[in-house]
């Protein structure tokens, strides 16, 4: 009798077919517009009825904006399950992430949103846990 479990090595990449609510988006774009030259930084979440849509975005009580940085709060985060990632935005017009946002994709959800400068449809990129872009079909 076996009493441990074997895990994997090697771990299986998911993909998955992520949406974004065109309202929700425009919103993402009007509060970095807003908080600019700073970045501005949120949580994104999903639809619980349709779980790969992301439709909502939650800001974190006491999150830092700086000129070259967002701190999440993320003891104040929410117990919920239909958050999936997080969206912050870059004052300059790279939407690259940096090695800070690489850690926090790792840690914290399965997709990142990065909005850069001038903040409009063309100047933002998706990304998984592993900082690889991803497709974001807008609905």
């Amino acid at each position: 009798m076996n009493l441990f479990i074997r895990r994997r090595k090697n771990k299986e990449k998911i993909f998955y077919d992520w949406k974004i609510e065109k309202q929700c988006l425009n919103l993402i774009f009007e509060a970095a517009k807003s908080t600019y030259p700073n970045e501005f930084g949120g949580l994104l979440r999903v639809d619980s009825d349709h779980k790969y849509t992301i439709s909502e975005i939650i800001i974190l009580p006491g999150t830092i904006q700086g000129d070259s940085h967002t701190i999440f709060q993320l003891h104040m985060m929410p117990v919920d399950f239909n958050i999936v990632g997080t969206i912050h935005s870059h004052p300059s017009t790279s939407f690259f992430p940096s090695n800070a946002d690489l850690q926090l994709f790792q840690k914290h959800g399965r997709i990142h949103i990065i909005s850069a400068y001038p903040y409009d449809i063309k100047s933002f990129k998706s990304y998984n846990n592993f900082g690889n872009i991803i497709n974001l079909e807008i609905v």
